[in-house]
């Protein structure tokens, strides 16, 4: 067996995962630890975070690759940033890859040059690869640069809903019960008070997004308008890529990932293909079960120059657990 060893990392919102595997495919080590995304809890705090996951499977000598693959690493400079802070760490002064977690999902779906991908978990994003390098990206800035998905964007408008419900602006929903009791609350006032003073956390609203789905599958209309909206908002990020990319015309794949979408509601995935249909017929959908470190530890094991076979390997010792 090989000495050589890569390390590969994939942060979001609510986890990062890391593995080491060698250059022969075998794997070291695994660690899971919480959310880094630098979006969230801030640049110097997830540094911290992932060079202690890291540490945690450095071997006697250091990887000779490292991928880091997070959430909230959106712009160019948020990528120099990050490179230039881990610079001084002993992991971080040799071959080093620091991207998008979207980068890390097309490859654990797909070999393929040419791909989109959307992952809805916390939030919602989308990527499009083309085989000449181009991609098509969005700037994931939240509502100010027109983004809505993901347990967060679930949860939020689960709760206007509910408030608007509650007051009587809006048509009554069985949301408001649910978010109520969800959250621990007496009333859906008390949450907007709790929100505003800062007693309850908005990331709490994330908790939402399941509660949202069942109650959707009961028959409630405001809630079902939230799962397709969902649906719809997969589907123009996907088929977006897809026409900025001039890819329209092609057969390919969209990889579809994140804990919302895993969650693999049965209105939500009808709706994502019935508006693929019509904006983007050729493409294919594919869910990805596997954790998205393994298309991580893809990326760091083709980089650091690993052999076919032992890509295979990898691959399949991954996918497997």
């Amino acid at each position: 067996m090989s000495g050589d060893y890569i390390v590969a990392v994939d942060g979001g919102g609510s986890k990062t995962d890391a593995v080491a595997v060698t250059l022969d495919g075998i794997v070291l080590g695994r660690f899971r630890g919480p959310g880094s995304s630098p979006h969230l809890i801030g640049l110097a705090s997830s540094v911290t975070l992932v060079d202690s996951i890291i540490g945690s499977l450095v071997r006697d000598r250091p990887p000779i690759h490292t991928g880091v693959y997070l959430s909230g690493l959106d712009l160019p400079r948020e990528v120099d940033a990050y490179r230039d802070a881990i610079a001084g760490l002993s992991w971080g002064s040799g071959a080093v890859t620091v991207a998008n977690d979207l980068f890390a999902l097309v490859r654990s779906g797909t070999e393929s040059p040419d791909a989109v991908a959307v992952v809805c978990g916390t939030g919602i994003n989308a990527i499009g690869v083309r085989a000449d390098g181009a991609t098509a990206r969005f700037l994931a800035l939240g509502s100010i640069s027109g983004d809505w998905g993901g347990a967060s964007g679930i949860g939020e408008l689960a709760l206007w809903h509910a408030a608007r419900d509650e007051d009587g602006r809006g048509p009554a929903t069985s949301l408001t019960a649910a978010v109520a009791r969800t959250l621990g609350y007496p009333s859906i006032a008390a949450i907007s008070e709790a929100l505003h003073v800062g007693d309850l956390d908005l990331s709490r609203l994330g908790t939402l997004s399941p509660v949202v789905f069942e109650i959707a599958r009961a028959g409630d209309a405001i809630a079902g308008s939230l799962v397709d909206r969902e649906a719809e908002e997969i589907a123009v990020m996907a088929a977006t890529c897809l026409r900025r990319l001039e890819l329209l015309d092609r057969e390919l794949p969209v990889i579809l990932g994140g804990g919302v979408i895993q969650g693999r509601d049965p209105r939500l995935l009808a709706g994502v293909g019935e508006h693929l249909a019509v904006l983007a017929p050729l493409a294919t959908t594919l869910i990805v079960d596997s954790p998205p470190v393994l298309g991580a530890a893809l990326l760091a094991l083709e980089s650091a120059g690993a052999s076919v076979d032992a890509v295979t390997r990898a691959s399949d010792a991954l996918a497997r657990s």
